[in-house]
């Protein structure tokens, strides 16, 4: 059954067809033939709900206009080659497909290929070999969202090359499927994060956010209220988090407060892996299982305790912010920004993933009107998404971008497109799979 729910081929409409045809030319350019087909996977904003996916909670995000395209074909010989649109980013090349997990694994950084690599590598774990033959691979790549700005350019990145992958290879496979061998294949680069990002990517609808539970993985449209608009703005402090150790510190902080908490209430505690697994353990609510993980860890490092304060409380908010889309109250957008701005205060000071640049880019997004403003994303740098108005954006995010042109925020936009540093989003569609059209003879 989940193979009738495959990655959809959609027709080349004005939204996109400027875009592929300038990628087909750099494709054409440089491999001197027509890419086969086109793989697009888009960027994500996180509503609300950051860093809780990996504790096994539910997430709700939305895709965004902003993507990564794949133009794609086999090789006349056996080796993988990468070419990239935007030029700051060289070549790569290997000899073969089965080579590419040697290069994935040399210590000479977070080169731009790696995330590419390991999206070929988990896609390879699962297809069967006698699938692959011995052609290798041409790809030409296109990405416009922006680097290390918590909008899933990495996990898009991984993303577009499994889906390259598995279409090359006509591997039969559901859209869950894809964005679970992602997630998985984004650890190689050595995140462990959880599946949020891929999810939305590949399970994304247009008009819709998405509530997005896992263990199993199972996603819910969140219909947001026709007057709210998201804008997003970003603070332009880069932080990639496959290249410190602040993300993975706070996987294992979770993962040691639930072997502590575990150990006291279970003899089974090692098969105990996350705080959702924890809760479903004990039988109880968010606000019991708080309670009950505050007092296994009280004299343990207080830093455990405020990182399961985080999640629990993030995990409610996501479902009441779930639960006043689905209403009718006049006040309900009120309410969403709210929550978010609970959801900022908590990730600021319980889960210290924050910025002072981003905290102090929340503040201005508040006094320039929004009803809720809060870090999306992994977080240490990045964006934030506000909540305004259909009636009021226009002018709020006018008014942002003048604050960015100014005080502390100058130097750091001063060569910057501010169209693309503040701009109004909606719920896009997921990834999908596209063919140039023929010329009629």
């Amino acid at each position: 059954m989940e193979n009738l729910d495959p990655i959809p081929i959609l027709e080349v409409d004005d939204t996109i067809k400027d875009r592929l045809a300038k990628l087909s030319d750099h494709f054409l350019s440089r491999f001197k033939h027509k890419a086969t087909f086109f793989a697009r996977v888009p960027g994500r904003v996180n509503l609300i709900g950051d860093h809780i996916d990996y504790s096994g909670y539910a997430v709700c995000p939305m895709a965004i206009e902003q993507d990564v395209i794949v133009a794609a074909s086999q090789s006349n010989d056996s080796g993988l080659y990468f070419t990239n649109l935007n030029n700051i980013y060289p070549d790569y090349h290997c000899k073969s497909l089965l080579d590419c997990r040697d290069d994935l694994m040399e210590s000479n950084g977070l080169q731009w290929y790696k995330y590419l690599l390991c999206g070929i590598v988990g896609a390879l774990e699962i297809i069967p070999q006698d699938k692959i033959g011995s052609k290798g691979l041409n790809i030409a790549i296109w990405g416009i969202i922006p680097p290390a700005s918590g909008l899933s350019s990495s996990s898009a990145l991984v993303s577009a090359a499994v889906l390259t992958i598995v279409h090359m290879y006509q591997h039969e496979i559901s859209r869950k499927e894809l964005a679970l061998i992602s997630a998985k294949a984004e650890r190689h680069i050595g995140t462990q994060g959880g599946a949020m990002d891929q999810a939305i990517a590949f399970l994304a609808t247009a008009g819709a956010a998405k509530l997005i539970e896992f263990n199993p993985l199972q996603t819910t449209d969140v219909i947001l209220p026709s007057d709210a608009v998201f804008v997003i703005a970003n603070s332009m402090v880069k932080c990639n988090k496959a290249a410190t150790l602040e993300f993975n510190t706070r996987v294992k902080e979770c993962k040691t407060a639930v072997q502590i908490i575990a150990k006291q209430h279970f003899d089974d505690w090692d098969d105990v892996k996350t705080l959702g697994e924890l809760q479903k353990k004990l039988g109880t609510n968010l606000l019991k299982t708080l309670k009950i993980s505050e007092a296994a860890l009280k004299n343990e490092n207080p830093i455990l305790i405020k990182r399961c304060q985080h999640v629990f409380e993030e995990a409610a908010r996501v479902l009441e912010f779930q639960k006043i889309c689905q209403s009718t109250k006049p006040d309900r957008i009120q309410r969403l920004g709210e929550l978010m701005n609970q959801s900022h205060k908590s990730l600021r000071d319980l889960y210290e993933c924050s910025h002072e640049i981003l905290d102090k880019l929340v503040d201005v997004a508040l006094n320039c009107g929004a009803l809720g403003a809060r870090l999306t994303g992994a977080g240490w740098g990045g964006c934030l998404v506000a909540l305004t108005t259909r009636n009021n954006v226009e002018k709020f995010v006018n008014d942002l971008r003048k604050q960015l042109r100014e005080g502390l925020f100058c130097e750091l936009v001063k060569n910057c497109d501010l169209k693309a540093v503040v701009f109004p989003t909606e719920p896009r569609q997921g990834a999908a799979i596209y063919y140039m059209p023929q010329p009629v003879s």
